[in-house]
């Protein structure tokens, strides 16, 4: 029965200090590079109190997460207080890879963990081929005209084909006209124009005098 007491006493009195604790929004994510500083910070609200605390981690180590670990504390990654704003402050001088993993406090008093900040060390891409500005911008400005060049070249082929074929289709019919005009003998046609003009009035003469030797054959039959 006193064992059941001291654990009810003991959740009690963490549930009260938790709620005295105001944990701030700390910073959810920093992105840096080998060799660079980082600094980590968690804030509390206390009433203006501090609060001792301890930094941990979790990491990723092949498949597993391992974790929460004391971080360790060497001359290359310290630990201050900030009093002005009630915040646990770890810096790293040199970040190295194998300092990624989520960080947070743990508030001893509170007996609280703060929200925490995952911190990643990437290694940058490194260029293979270093080029300065200067040659960046000719190489575009020499894609920009390559571009433009295949752009009009199959188009001033197309109208020029297209000029070439009119052309032609004019010299064609021009050949032709030329063809049936040559075919015509101006000779033969004025010969044949005179013939049938001639026929015509041959005949004319021909009708008059057949009507008149008619007419002299009638009055020789009368009596």
């Amino acid at each position: 029965m006193g064992t059941v007491t001291n654990v009810l006493l003991c959740s009690f009195v963490v549930v009260i200090a938790q709620a005295e604790v105001t944990l701030k929004a700390d910073r959810p994510f920093l992105w840096v590079q080998p060799g660079q500083t980082a600094v980590l910070e968690c804030c509390y609200t206390n009433k203006g109190k501090l609060e001792s605390f301890k930094w941990i981690r979790y990491f990723r180590e092949g498949n597993h997460t391992i974790g929460p670990a004391n971080v360790n504390l060497t001359d290359l990654v310290t630990q201050d207080v900030d009093s002005k704003t009630s915040c646990g402050v770890l810096n790293f001088l040199t970040v190295q890879p194998e300092h990624s993993g989520m960080y947070q406090c743990w508030l001893k008093d509170s007996k609280c963990f703060t929200h925490g900040t995952y911190l990643h060390v990437y290694k940058p891409l490194e260029k293979i081929i270093d080029l300065s500005e200067g040659t960046k911008n000719k190489i575009l400005m020499a894609e920009g005209v390559l571009l433009l060049f295949c752009v009009l070249l199959p188009s001033a082929i197309l109208l020029y084909q297209s000029k070439r074929h009119n052309n032609l289709e004019m010299k064609k019919v021009k050949m032709q006209e030329e063809n049936i005009y040559e075919g015509l003998n101006l000779d033969d046609c004025c010969t044949t124009y005179d013939q049938i003009e001639r026929s015509q009035t041959q005949g004319q003469y021909q009708d008059v005098c057949n009507v008149m030797e008619e007419e002299e054959e009638i009055q020789l039959e009368k009596p």
